[in-house]
């Protein structure tokens, strides 16, 4: 089974140096027990293009976040994992590694 852990902030590029350094190793950890599927950091929400094609019509681009909110997804991980409560440990781990709440969600 497969686990989206979204990082949850509300501030963007807000990392310390010791936070990545601690990113860093639980990626490491991650990696080396086999639970790595993919993991990225996002750029801040203003970067972002909504597009809306439903309809079939011309497509409809629209700058900026899809939602204004004062926290905003800021990275994710992808965990192969056996089951929620392995996936909820990792997701833990992953929260103190970054410093910032998570969330975690199955994929279908």
């Amino acid at each position: 089974m497969q686990y989206l852990v979204s990082v949850i902030d509300d501030k963007t590029n807000s990392g310390t140096p010791e936070e990545i350094a601690a990113i860093d190793a639980f990626n490491e950890r991650v990696q080396a027990e086999g639970h790595w599927v993919f993991a990225g950091g996002l750029n801040s929400p203003s970067t972002a293009t909504v597009i809306d094609n439903r309809g079939g019509g011309e497509a409809l681009f629209t700058d900026g976040p899809f939602l204004e909110s004062k926290e905003h997804i800021a990275g994710f991980w992808v965990f192969e994992a056996p089951d929620l409560d392995v996936a909820l440990e990792l997701a833990a781990a992953g929260s103190r590694a970054c410093n910032r709440k998570v969330e975690v969600r199955p994929f279908l």
